[in-house]
């Protein structure tokens, strides 16, 4: 016969059991204490490249700037006379995205202008970097170069700037250009949860590292431009890679993705079909960025005729495809 102790029980662990839930947790132990030498690494790691890359790179010399407001604008001009078009750029671009285009307007009669949008570029950072602070920057361009109701395009994320600007103060404006955007808060512009996830030193480290890294900024290019796109040299990968380094442009673009890219309402963007001006829609018609629809929609709420689609360009237009835009850009002009 067994005889039980008082408060026994015959699921008590035995040897063996008791063997193996220390075994458990001595692995245990083991898979904290390597996650916590690896964060400690990583952290030691981050903090040491982030000192070693502290230095800040500085603009090109030469470059051009016109008082906007609170901050300093950088822009850059083809052309001495003509209607005055004017290029706003998209999410981490600036007014150099806009060189194979540009100079065709250019040659065709007009007065062209880009401008580094407030957080990008070359332009003097200045908070907030927000959609209505670009857009009076934008207004405030077009007023500080006496630009008499210019044809404005913008690209991509610059769409949203453009609109906004014209919905203030139609009156400045000449003609309106959608260009691979939808002008929306709800189309590419989606805040992304990550960025408030990544802390210090993490993400400032991670920023360095993409941005420092040649076949990243490639890989990127590649994936935007397609194909068509001319080949990026040293000197181009720099045109790309700097203006993230110069000084103040890493706090601003972590502000930026924090707010999402700039866009508006449906409903605000439709006002735009009531402000009787020349309008234009373009695409790129193996845009990833957007759905095939998008066009269609963009051109119909705003008052546009059928959006032009240029066959087989990518997102980033102004470079795969500059005689194809310039001639849309030229049309929407000789309609004014």
């Amino acid at each position: 016969m067994t005889v039980y102790a008082p408060g026994s029980d015959e699921s008590e662990v035995g040897p063996t059991d008791a063997a193996g839930h220390g075994r458990t947790r001595r692995w245990l132990w083991r898979v904290v204490a390597a996650i916590a030498a690896v964060i400690v690494a990583g952290t030691v790691f981050s903090f040491g490249y982030n000192v070693a890359t502290r230095h800040r790179a500085s603009p090109p010399v030469g470059l051009t700037y016109v008082r906007t407001g609170d901050i300093s604008t950088r822009y850059r001009q083809w052309g001495e006379s003509g209607t005055p078009i004017v290029l706003v750029h998209g999410f981490i671009e600036s007014a150099d995205t806009w060189q194979y285009l540009a100079p065709r307007l250019a040659a065709a009669g007009h007065r062209v202008y880009a401008l580094d949008l407030d957080g990008f570029g070359y332009t003097q950072r200045g908070a907030p970097f927000d959609l209505d602070h670009q857009t009076s920057q934008l207004l405030e361009f077009i007023q500080a170069l006496r630009l008499e109701r210019p044809i404005v395009v913008g690209h991509s994320s610059g769409a949203a700037i453009v609109a906004a600007a014209t919905l203030r103060n139609p009156e400045a404006v000449g003609g309106l250009m959608f260009l691979d955007g939808d002008g929306l808060s709800s189309g590419a512009g989606a805040r992304s949860p990550v960025t408030k996830l990544l802390i210090d030193p993490y993400r400032t480290t991670l920023l360095r590292l993409a941005v420092r890294s040649d076949t990243l900024v490639q890989t990127a290019y590649r994936s935007a431009c397609g194909p068509s796109c001319p080949k990026l040299d040293a000197s181009g990968i720099d045109q790309w890679r700097r203006p993230l380094q110069v000084p103040g442009a890493e706090p601003a673009l972590w502000a930026m993705m924090n707010l999402g890219v700039p866009g508006l309402s449906s409903d605000r963007i439709a006002e735009l079909a009531r402000i009787p001006l020349p309008k234009s829609v373009v695409f790129g018609a193996a845009d990833s960025v957007f759905s095939s629809d998008t066009p269609i929609r963009t051109a119909e709420r705003i008052g546009a005729g059928a959006p032009t689609m240029i066959p087989g360009a990518r997102h980033l237009t102004p470079v795969n495809s500059p005689g194809a835009v310039a001639s849309a850009i030229l049309a929407l002009a000789q309609s004014r």
